[in-house]
């Protein structure tokens, strides 16, 4: 009769799939999972000719105190957007990136960080852990090259219009890549604008 040996790496591993399957340490275990993801990766440049020209719209959102808010993306302004939620623990897990990166770039782009939550809801989300970031609850349907139903998505786009960036999944929003793109199309435009 064979011997049952318990190892440490199967006692841990049975209690990781324990821990995951009670709901209270779900949510903070794929927070963690995903930080160390953020730590790793940061989104890069969506191809040349992969790029999608977006015709120039205005963004109907409203703001968390149900105010109308009408942002034009395409037509000089370089536009942020994300889509998330509360409960989504990629976005929970991405969101310290974004409001880093929101600080630097916040008076230089457009940031629209879009949800379909209740704004109390997101307005307590937020407070509860500081972020400044402007979430808005959006009033129409996104364009079509635009629509995604994975969440977190988020997007550069330059001030003509061109989806420069694309990522699906939780990234590294303020990393030096990233804030390098941001201020090669603020030049972009600026030169532009001349």
């Amino acid at each position: 009769m064979k011997k049952l040996t318990i190892k440490i790496g199967d006692v841990l591993f049975g209690v990781f799939i324990v821990l995951l399957i009670i709901p209270q340490t779900r949510t903070p275990i794929m927070v963690m999972v995903n930080r160390l993801k953020v730590e790793l990766f940061s989104p890069g440049v969506v191809s040349e000719k992969e790029q999608i020209q977006l015709d120039s719209f205005i963004y109907e959102v409203e703001n968390l105190e149900g105010e109308s808010v009408h942002t034009v993306v395409g037509d000089g302004n370089i536009t942020f957007i994300s889509y998330w939620a509360t409960w989504c623990p990629p976005c929970i897990a991405e969101l310290p990136s974004i409001d880093a990166l929101y600080g630097g770039y916040g008076d230089k782009i457009d940031f629209l960080m879009i949800s379909d939550e209740h704004p109390e809801k997101i307005k307590l989300f937020l407070e509860k852990r500081n972020f400044s970031v402007p979430a808005v609850v959006s009033k129409m349907n996104p364009p079509k090259d635009l629509y995604e139903k994975t969440i977190p998505t988020n997007y550069i786009i330059d001030h003509t219009g061109k989806i420069v960036v694309k990522e699906k999944g939780a990234s590294n929003w303020n990393s030096k890549k990233v804030r390098n793109l941001m201020d090669a199309l603020i030049a972009e435009r600026e030169a532009s604008a001349k």
